[in-house]
């Protein structure tokens, strides 16, 4: 059987400069064979035609926090669901958490993941190995991962390890990257007692403060810094953590930021109520502003959505009882976009933070640049019209987002990937599967 051939025409690519070209670009198989101006590209004769007159041509964007909820969640959001969410979106990889039903804490559940992935993702896939404080010898030599998740707050269990002792450990054996969840539990829980019988969903970002982010962020810091490991702070969401990484933030330290954190704060209570309830929590307004300028800085190294659905019949219970997390793969990139409109920020800055930067970060070859050799993992986006973020319109299980009603723009047309166009104008293949990632020499 030949190998399958595709033209992309009249597109408007982001190249890997950050000069946005009209060209056109030839895939062969799943990888990029040729990118070159309009007319100069050639193909066969049976090569497939994909007209991309007037659409801005993007790197698939690689997704590097998500909460996929299988195995044993299935009901907030599954494999499956979840990659129709992220074609939609434009999402090509994800790299996903361990906190599921049984957790991802040793080789076999680690392996049975991988497994079920492979046989319902749409898109490519990852996954991170979780911490406990029993599980060294799995953290050293599970694979393949994307690396060690640490949940230093906001979790309980076997996954909360919040205590230097416990932690240190960790950082002291092995290589592979650690990726931290930053918020100090015995802060938080001083300060639940302290707020204890309030029931306005705002109390959420007092109880988990912005101290108790920062004094998190500064022991992962120091511990990085004594053994010289590689570690990645999880969705930065203060300005005084922003600014403690501006002022000492070693070559071998990387941060992400959400899409939430950037855009939402805690205004969004007051008109969303328990849906605009994560961790670590939305921030002020100030926080907003301290952490694009480190992000258009180089402070922050990159974007991540932390999608986090929980059903809407879960979020609608009281405050406290109300569960944390919000869903994102299938609004990130409009959302981004949106923001490159406004001027805020580049369009060639959003392809580098939400595609080249993490594949950089995780050591993932051949991902995030449309250029030859590479996988033909990208994304037609229509930069022009403007449409609302619809409940109708999401694919993700849980049916919502906090973003329902805004109006975005660069809201994708066509998603492919490993070359296999797998959403297209509102309709998916779904006979497309994602391959498992490759993460350097983690």
């Amino acid at each position: 059987m030949a190998t399958q051939e595709q033209l992309i025409r009249n597109a408007q690519i982001v190249m890997p400069s950050g000069e946005v070209e009209l060209g056109d670009v030839r895939i062969v198989g799943d990888r990029i064979a040729d990118v070159g101006s309009v007319g100069t590209v050639t193909a066969s004769s049976d090569a497939t035609d994909i007209d991309a007159t007037g659409l801005l041509l993007l790197p698939g964007v690689i997704d590097p926090q998500v909460h996929f909820r299988e195995p044993g969640l299935e009901h907030k959001e599954d494999l499956h669901t979840a990659t129709r969410a992220c074609a939609k979106g434009g999402v090509t990889s994800f790299l996903e958490m361990p906190n599921t039903r049984p957790l991802t804490i040793t080789q076999e559940v680690l392996t049975a993941k991988l497994a079920l992935a492979a046989e319902k993702c749409l898109v490519n896939y990852g996954f991170f190995i979780g911490a406990t404080a029993e599980n060294l010898p799995d953290l050293r030599t599970a694979n393949p991962t994307c690396g060690i998740k640490i949940f230093m707050g906001s979790n309980h269990g076997a996954l909360l390890v919040d205590t230097e002792a416990a932690i240190e450990p960790i950082f002291a054996t092995g290589h592979r990257l650690i990726a931290v969840h930053a918020e100090n539990q015995a802060r938080i829980l001083a300060r639940k007692q302290q707020f204890a019988g309030q029931t306005d969903p705002a109390i959420h970002s007092q109880i988990q403060d912005c101290q108790a982010a920062l004094e998190a962020t500064q022991l992962a810091l120091k511990l990085s810094k004594k053994y010289q490991r590689r570690l990645h702070i999880l969705h930065l969401s203060t300005g005084i953590e922003a600014d403690l990484l501006r002022q000492d933030k070693p070559a071998w330290v990387t941060a992400e930021v959400t899409p939430q954190h950037l855009v939402l704060n805690t205004d969004a209570y007051g008109t969303i109520g328990t849906l605009a309830q994560m961790n670590p929590p939305l921030r002020s307004q100030q926080d907003n502003e301290t952490l694009w300028q480190a992000l258009l800085d180089g402070v922050i190294d990159f974007i991540a959505t932390d999608h986090a659905p929980h059903t809407l019949e879960e979020k609608a219970k009281p405050y406290p009882h109300s569960p944390s997390g919000m869903p994102g793969v299938e609004t990130s990139l409009p959302l981004m976009l949106t923001q490159a409109k406004a001027g805020r920020c580049t369009v060639a800055q959003v392809a580098h933070w939400m595609s080249a930067a993490p594949a950089a970060a995780y050591g993932i070859a051949n991902k995030g640049k449309i250029a030859p050799g590479y996988d033909a993992d990208l994304v037609l986006v229509d930069y022009e019209t403007v449409a609302p973020v619809t409940r109708q319109g999401l694919q993700t299980k849980c049916g919502w987002s906090p973003f329902e009603g805004w109006p975005l723009t660069g809201w994708p047309v066509m998603t492919l990937v490993n070359g296999q166009v797998v959403y297209n104008r509102g309709q998916f293949d779904l006979s497309v599967r994602g391959r498992a990632l490759s993460f350097g020499d983690n």
